[in-house]
């Protein structure tokens, strides 16, 4: 009897063993096809939000830019008031983009490399351009250089004018866009440490030549990509510069601004077609993006690899 019972109690357990195998199996199959599922379903909510709020809206824009024919959006874009709007616009980049990285590089280098007094204080202060809201931050411009401001009679005294006039516009869109390159560069400026710098520095190099060799190559990727967003906000900017431009055509209106003229006016066409360029801009924003996260991927692999 108990030679026989051997024998069925192993087939018994070889069995038990199979349908636990075979039922371990199927819950790994069911939790993967629900993972599949669930991943599915994110993917197709972030296409569809993408889609409606990205994709529809810049399909908009291009299709009532164009829905009087290519004649009326060229007449639109070379308009003079137009011209001026992108000659001002080009003007206020040109001018904040270099204090952007100036700023950007030496706060970096003094928040990230060195600990003093007061450093907390700093790197709160810099970000008050993201807590202020831009209109706000437009106000207190008219209030220091406005007529009856701070600054106001001084600068009237001496035949300056700063607010409804080409420098209110370029301060305010400093103020906004100040901490953008500064926020890109001071996490990196941090993580490297000092330990470069000072083998350098006991090698022999100064200044300069540890900045230019040392430690500008270990942010360029942060510094382009700060630069790519303070240019984008600069361009787009519109609370803070609509309250101390004026709107003045041809004078004081950047090309969001003369958007709004064109569409409070009702000139739809012309507006979406300005709008348009600003589209424009977005892209290529968003190509060059695309193209500095590659080359900082492929720039982080290779100091990996070395």
């Amino acid at each position: 009897m108990n030679a026989t019972r051997e024998p069925l109690q192993r087939v018994q357990a070889t069995g038990g063993k199979s349908r636990e195998t075979s039922d371990s199996t199927g819950m790994r199959r069911s939790r993967a096809a629900s993972a599949a599922a669930v991943r599915g379903g994110l993917i197709l909510a972030a296409i569809l939000v993408m889609g409606w709020l990205l994709i529809l809206p810049l399909a908009v824009v291009i299709g009532e830019a164009l829905k009087l024919g290519v004649r009326a959006y060229l007449d639109a874009i070379r308009s003079p008031e137009t011209v001026a709007a992108m000659k001002l616009t080009a003007l206020v980049v040109a001018v904040t983009l270099p204090v952007n990285v100036l700023f950007g590089l030496a706060a970096g280098w003094a928040i990230g490399k060195f600990r003093f007094p007061g450093r907390s204080v700093l790197v709160t202060l810099l970000d008050l351009p993201f807590a202020v809201s831009p209109v706000v931050a437009g106000m207190l411009f008219v209030f220091l250089y406005g007529r009856t401001g701070l600054f106001g009679p001084w600068l009237f005294d001496h035949n300056l004018k700063v607010i409804f006039a080409v420098p209110g516009v370029v301060l305010a869109t400093l103020f906004v866009t100040l901490p953008f390159v500064a926020r890109e560069v001071i996490p990196l400026m941090e993580s490297a440490g000092n330990e470069e710098e000072e083998a350098a520095r006991v090698l022999g190099a100064g200044f300069w030549p540890i900045f230019f060799r040392v430690t500008l190559p270990n942010v360029k990727w942060a510094l382009l990509y700060g630069s790519l967003l303070a240019a984008a906000r600069a361009v787009g900017e519109f609370g803070a510069v609509s309250v101390v431009s004026g709107h003045i055509r041809g004078e004081t209106n950047t090309l969001p601004l003369h958007i709004e003229i064109l569409y409070n006016e009702y000139q739809f066409q012309p507006a979406f077609a300005v709008a348009s360029l600003l589209s424009l801009f977005a892209v290529i924003s968003l190509a060059l993006h695309v193209l500095l996260e590659k080359k900082r991927l492929t720039g982080t692999a290779k100091r990996g690899l070395a």
